[in-house]
C-alpha cells in the first residue's frame, strides 16, 4: 500500500479523499492555492503545501508545482479527484515518469476514452450502440451532408470535452457553420484542443450512467445505474439511484454493456459509462468518465462499497475486495448539489463569507462539504459548496427525507441554491418520474423561476 498520497484537488472532493485515506491509515498531502489557505482540506490533511496564486491555471493546473510538492513531501501516489487534472493523460504520464502512482487509469486509456470521437469509434467497432455521428469535422460540406442525412437537430461537441462544456445544439443548416466555429473556439479555450464532431441530437432523453470498478486482474464489477437527467445547461443538479425509469430487464442490458465497455478498453480503476436513453428504451453510449464522479456517493449509499477506498486499492495493485455476487443494492439514494449561486438571478455565482452554517443530519443523511461558518468562498473556482445525499428504503421515502434535510440546512451570508432544491424536490412532475433532460426548462415555465 502507498506510504503517502498527495491530493491534487480542493474542496469537498479533497476532504472526501482525505477521509478515505485516514480510515486506511495513509498519511495525506494537501495542496492549496493562496485563495484556499483556510480551506478545510488543507487543515484536515497530514501536511499541506501552497502551490501557487489564486488562479487555477497557476496552482491546481500547474503540473510542475504539484509534482514538486509530491517529491518534496515524499508522496508515492497522487489522487487527482475530479476536474482539474483528473482526466489529463499527460499528467498521468508525468506522474509515472517520476515514479509516482497516478490513482486512475493509464495515460493511454485516458487518451483513448477522453477523445470522445475516438471513443465512439471504439464502441462502434465493438458493437456498442452509439448515436449517429461523425468523426472530427474537417470539412463543412461533409458536416452539412451528415446533418442533412441524420436530420436536425444535431449537437456539435468538443472531442476533448466534458463537464457540459464545448457543446452547441444546431437546429438548422443556417446555424451549422457558425456553431462549429464557436464550438471550436470554446474547445480550444476549455480543453486546449479545437477538434469537434457532430452527433444526432436526441431531444429530451434520459441521462443514465453506470458505476464500474475494474482491477488489474481482469475483475470488473458494477454498482448499478444512476439517473442524472435533471440538468441545467448540461450540468447535473439532482442524481438518484436506481433510476426510477429503468426496468429490471433494461437494467441488466445497461450494466452488462457498461462492464463490456470497461473490458473492451482494458480499463483499470473507477469509472463511469454514460448513456442516453430515449423514450422507446433504446440506449446509446455517450462517453466514459475515467475518474471519480461527483455523484459517486449515492452509489456508495445503496451498495455499501467505499468507492474511493477501492480506487486506492486498485491503484496499489490489489484486487477488488468485493465480487459482483457480493454486491446487494438496496433502497434508494438521491443527491442534490448545493452551490453558492443566486437562483433568482440566473444562478449568478455568489462568492463571499459564510456567516452561519448548520448542516442537516439524522438517519440516512450524508453531507459532503468543505465549508464552515466564517469560511470565505473564493470567486475563482467552481461554486459547489456541498452535496446533500440521502438514503431510504424506497424512492418516496427518500424524497421526503431529502425534503426534510433541505429544510434543516441553514447557510447565511451568501446566496445558495437551497431554496431552488426545496421547491424542486416536492414538484409533482419530479415525484411522478415524468422527467427527462428537459425537466428544468419545463420546471422554469411552470414555476416561473429564472433558470
Amino acid at each position: 500500500m502507498f506510504k503517502k498520497i498527495l491530493i491534487a484537488n480542493r474542496g469537498e472532493v479533497a476532504v472526501r479523499i482525505i477521509r478515505a485515506c485516514r480510515e486506511m491509515a495513509i498519511p495525506t498531502v494537501a495542496v492549496y492555492s493562496e485563495a484556499d489557505a483556510d480551506s478545510l482540506h488543507s487543515v484536515l490533511s497530514t501536511e499541506s503545501y501552497c502551490i501557487g496564486p489564486k488562479e487555477s491555471s497557476k496552482s491546481y493546473l500547474d503540473m510542475q508545482a504539484i509534482i514538486s510538492a509530491a517529491l518534496t513531501s515524499g508522496a508515492d501516489a497522487i489522487h487527482p479527484g475530479y476536474g482539474f487534472l483528473a482526466e489529463n493523460a499527460d499528467f498521468a504520464d508525468i506522474c509515472t515518469a517520476h515514479n509516482i502512482c497516478f490513482i486512475g487509469p493509464s495515460g493511454d486509456v485516458i487518451r483513448k476514452m477522453g477523445d470522445k470521437s475516438q471513443a465512439r469509434a471504439t464502441m462502434t467497432a465493438n458493437g456498442i450502440p452509439v448515436t449517429p455521428g461523425t468523426g472530427i469535422i474537417e470539412d463543412i460540406e461533409e458536416a452539412k451532408e451528415f446533418c442533412a442525412k441524420a436530420g436536425y437537430p444535431v449537437i456539435v461537441k468538443a472531442s476533448a470535452g466534458g463537464g457540459g462544456k464545448g457543446m452547441r445544439i444546431v437546429n438548422s443548416e443556417d446555424e451549422l457553420e457558425e456553431n462549429i466555429t464557436l464550438c471550436r473556439s470554446e474547445a480550444e479555450s476549455f480543453f486546449g484542443n479545437p477538434d469537434v464532431y457532430i452527433e444526432k441530437y436526441l431531444v429530451n432523453p434520459r441521462h443514465i450512467e453506470v458505476q464500474i470498478l475494474a482491477d488489474k486482474f481482469g475483475n470488473v464489477i458494477h454498482l448499478g445505474e444512476r439517473d442524472c437527467s435533471i440538468q441545467r445547461r448540461h450540468q447535473k443538479l439532482v442524481e438518484e439511484t436506481p433510476s426510477p425509469a429503468v426496468s429490471p430487464e433494461l437494467r441488466e442490458k445497461l450494466v452488462s454493456t457498461a462492464v463490456n465497455v470497461a473490458k473492451v478498453v482494458g480499463y483499470e480503476g473507477v469509472g463511469t459509462i454514460e448513456f442516453l436513453l430515449d423514450k422507446d428504451e433504446n440506449f446509446y453510449f455517450m462517453e466514459m468518465n475515467t475518474r471519480l464522479q461527483v455523484e459517486h456517493g449515492i452509489s456508495e449509499m445503496i451498495s455499501n462499497v467505499d468507492i474511493v477506498r477501492e480506487q486506492i486499492r486498485i491503484a496499489a495493485g490489489e484486487p477488488l475486495s468485493v465480487r459482483q455476487e457480493d454486491i446487494h443494492l438496496s433502497g434508494h439514494s438521491i443527491e442534490c448539489r448545493i452551490n453558492a449561486e443566486d437562483p433568482d438571478n440566473n444562478f449568478m455565482p455568489c462568492a463571499g463569507t459564510i456567516k452561519g452554517y448548520i448542516a442537516p443530519g439524522g438517519l440516512g443523511i450524508r453531507v459532503d462539504s468543505h465549508v464552515y461558518a466564517d469560511y470565505q468562498i473564493p470567486p475563482y473556482y467552481d461554486s459547489l459548496i456541498s452535496k446533500v445525499i440521502c438514503w431510504a428504503p424506497t424512492r418516496q421515502q427518500a424524497i421526503r427525507r431529502m425534503y426534510r434535510a433541505l429544510k434543516e440546512y441553514a447557510i447565511s451570508g451568501v446566496k445558495t441554491t437551497l431554496p431552488f432544491y426545496q421547491r424542486l424536490i416536492e414538484d409533482n412532475v419530479y415525484i411522478s418520474v415524468k422527467f427527462d433532460t428537459g425537466f428544468i426548462e419545463d420546471f422554469n415555465k411552470r414555476t416561473e423561476q429564472k433558470v
